[in-house]
């Protein structure tokens, strides 16, 4: 039996990641990103995607904004393959660098609609599928937190509130599917290597190794690792992470 997965955030960093591990361990993979351009994906990085996964993988520009879109994209997944085994809330941006009383409105606006409701659109979109499938007790919903789905970071209270706001979303959902058979979870990274690290460097003024040294791990964590842990959570033995949220952070805090 092949699964299928839904990345979305596909284009790049912890979402390339994952696509990249699940193909390796013989998933089908529908990856979705926006592909707005910089400082967000390229339709360039979609299709590099593409190209190093071939039939393996199906690409389509959607925004997580857009319901609808996603509705069509679950769709193209299940015509292509027949089913949805598990859907990863991979994309994200980060916006911020003022305390909470200077920060504009559009910022937190577009956290909230990218970062919280886009979580909140993946899953409404994935979920029906996957309780119509034929094997909703190996169906997974896994979201990419972060550290500040747990922390306060300084200056950066909007990102700070959508990321608790996943957490949420996550326990919710898994409150909602008990005795479905399908399960919820979030991943929360640490510092990655990724371009959202560089532009929180950036928002900070501080270079990366600043970030990097408020983890027990001292070091700079590799977008693979988050996908090993993501792919656990979206494996059938994954089920057993359920309503909670993995702590893939190096040990922040330390």
């Amino acid at each position: 039996m092949t699964r299928v997965a839904l990345v979305t955030g596909a284009a790049r960093g912890i979402g390339a990641a994952t696509v990249d591990r699940l193909v390796a361990d013989g998933y089908r993979v529908l990856a979705v990103d926006s592909c707005e351009g910089p400082p967000l994906a390229t339709r360039s990085d979609l299709d590099s995607l593409a190209e190093r996964h071939g039939p393996r993988v199906l690409c389509r520009v959607v925004d997580v904004r857009d319901r609808a879109g996603l509705d069509a994209a679950v769709g193209d997944a299940v015509a292509a393959w027949g089913r949805l085994d598990v859907a990863v809330a991979a994309a994200g941006i980060i916006e911020g660098g003022q305390p909470l009383w200077e920060t504009p409105d559009a910022v937190l606006d577009s956290l909230w609609d990218v970062v919280a409701k886009g979580v909140w659109n993946t899953a409404a979109a994935a979920i029906p599928a996957m309780l119509d499938g034929p094997d909703p007790s190996g169906c997974r919903f896994v979201a990419v937190a972060s550290a500040a789905g747990t922390h306060g970071l300084f200056r950066l209270a909007a990102y700070t509130a959508t990321k608790h706001a996943v957490v949420g979303i996550v326990k919710g959902l898994a409150a909602d599917l008990v005795g479905t058979g399908v399960t919820a979870a979030a991943v929360s990274p640490g510092s990655t290597d990724t371009a959202m690290l560089r532009r929180t460097a950036s928002l900070y003024d501080v270079p990366i190794e600043e970030l990097v040294s408020h983890q027990l791990t001292r070091r700079v964590i590799d977008p693979a690792e988050i996908a090993g842990a993501i792919a656990f959570c979206a494996s059938r033995a994954g089920g057993v992470v359920n309503g909670t949220v993995v702590h893939a952070d190096g040990g922040f805090g330390g």
